[in-house]
């Protein structure tokens, strides 16, 4: 029997990032008659933006943090409810919130996105960099700073590394080469003098999210609690953030390859230890002892002691699962997500899931593949909003046309980049080939082929050639009759495949 206080939904959705609202705002389209109901933590919601549709495959989009009471208005029928979730009660079909409500669904659809997964929990020195209020702590800490070490190899940390000026940065990566989860070795080589280049030019009009910040328009932006998770940091999050260190110089970064962080120590425990600790390491020189005390330091398995400010955690999100999985039997990938199926369906009945929450288990497209970006929460919301429509009217659905290719395109250090299929010849094992085209301080293109098929392909620049691309990739034709002379400047490719 249901509490007398209960609401009851047909649908209801939870987490108010790029999957969940997308996923509402269908539902909400598809059935106008019915309430949809979004529970979120946070007080603002992220809403898809100046939506573009560039190719097949490819989109761009602008995120943008707004009230849920924007929300509300757009689509009468969306009731947001700002509350942590407590429990899923999933065989009465039941969500329990933080403020002791209980809401009962007939269809659900989880989309509580994913967290940051910090190097270290719980030490004021380590900064996670996720989301917008994370980001601004990190502001505040920067203005102080004349050195940080910044921990990771994802897009954030590639992004983060560039815009930094006047604060010496020692960026420590895991991998051989920098920005691994969207680059191979090359097009690292082609980006790294933009790293240490001291004057930059102006960079190119900037069209996604705008944050506001402090003194803009302070009263109306509600701020998360700190350890709520806040909302997923877009492409362009660095925009209006005034990365600015305390140094007079503009650049000053060191990579450290192939290590991770052994341990971090306090200044206490750091003098205990009786080491020595590195300065910035010079041109071609090694780096001598350090005089300085730093608040903390960080010593990496490759045996060396960096003191700094403080620490930049940037190494990728956990999916935030715990919530649901109390008294839940839900089939966990390996990556920790809730599994769905071809269906966005978990192994729970009438329970869905989608974003970065979620761990996709059906068996893919040769060249798609699952990456925690905003565009893969986008589709994924939308089309697990029209699995849930579907399955309630009892109609049949063919899988997206979307998880036929993988497609990302985004923006790095100003230049263009467009990531398709199996760029990084993920999953290809040794047999296959790459082909490069490279311009220096221009363009960067590398085609991953199989059997004389392409199979992936990474564009910096302004190439124009993703439309070509993703029609060669898609049809699977076969090239080998062009040998070389795909990647050939010379000759004007599409004219071959249009």
């Amino acid at each position: 029997m249901a509490a007398a206080g209960a609401a009851r939904s047909r649908f209801v959705v939870v987490g108010g990032g790029i999957a969940g609202v997308t996923c509402a705002e269908k539902l909400a389209t598809d059935f106008p008659s019915e309430d949809i109901f979004l529970i979120t933590a946070s007080p603002v919601i992220k809403a898809v933006t100046n939506f573009k549709q560039v190719s097949k495959t490819l989109e761009e989009f602008d995120v943008e943090e707004q009230p849920s009471s924007l929300l509300e208005k757009r689509y009468p029928n969306i009731r947001v409810i700002q509350s942590g979730v407590k429990q899923l009660k999933s065989d009465e079909h039941k969500v329990l919130t933080e403020d002791g409500k209980e809401y009962i669904y007939e269809k659900l659809c989880l989309c509580a996105g994913a967290k940051p997964k910090l190097i270290l929990e719980g030490n004021p020195y380590v900064l996670g960099i996720r989301d917008t209020d994370s980001a601004e702590a990190f502001q505040k800490n920067l203005a102080q700073a004349e050195r940080i070490v910044v921990v990771g190899n994802g897009g954030i940390a590639l992004e983060l590394v560039y815009e930094i000026q006047g604060c010496e940065v020692i960026w420590a990566i895991k991998d051989k080469a920098i920005g691994n989860t969207f680059f191979d070795a090359g097009a690292a080589e082609f980006l790294i003098p933009k790293l240490t280049a001291e004057d930059r030019e102006t960079p190119i009009e900037c069209k996604r999210t705008k944050y506001t910040m402090e003194g803009s328009d302070e009263k109306e932006r509600p701020v998360a609690a700190p350890d709520k998770p806040g909302s997923a940091l877009g492409p362009d999050w660095h925009e209006g953030l005034d990365l600015k260190g305390t140094k007079e110089f503009s650049h000053k970064v060191h990579i450290e390859i192939l290590c991770e962080v052994k341990k971090i120590h306090s200044q206490q425990e750091f003098l205990q230890l009786q080491q020595t600790s590195l300065t910035f390491p010079k041109e071609e020189k090694d780096a001598e002892p350090d005089e300085v005390l730093w608040p903390v330091y960080v010593e990496l398995t490759n045996g060396k002691i960096y003191g700094c400010n403080f620490i930049v955690s940037a190494t990728g999100v956990v999916p935030n699962v715990k919530p649901f999985l109390d008294g839940n039997d839900f089939a966990v990938g390996e990556d920790g997500g809730l599994k769905v199926d071809k269906h966005m369906h978990t192994s729970l009945p009438d329970t869905y899931a989608a974003g970065d929450i979620c761990t996709a288990s059906w068996e893919p497209s040769p060249v798609w593949h699952q990456m925690r970006l905003w565009t893969q929460a986008r589709q994924m919301g939308w089309y697990a909003a029209k699995c849930m429509a579907a399955d309630t009217l009892g109609e049949p659905i063919e899988m997206d046309f979307c998880f036929e290719l993988f497609a990302h395109v985004t923006k790095f250090f100003n230049y263009k980049v467009v990531v398709l299929g199996k760029y990084n010849a993920q999953g290809l094992g040794l047999d296959h080939e790459l082909m490069l085209r490279c311009t220096k301080g221009q363009e960067y293109v590398k085609v991953v082929m199989q059997n004389g098929r392409m199979m992936g392909a990474v564009l910096i620049g302004e190439t124009d050639l993703e439309e070509t691309f993703e029609n060669l990739i898609l049809n699977q034709m076969d090239l080998s009759a062009y040998g070389e002379d795909l990647l050939n400047p010379d000759i004007d490719i599409e004219d071959y495949f249009d």
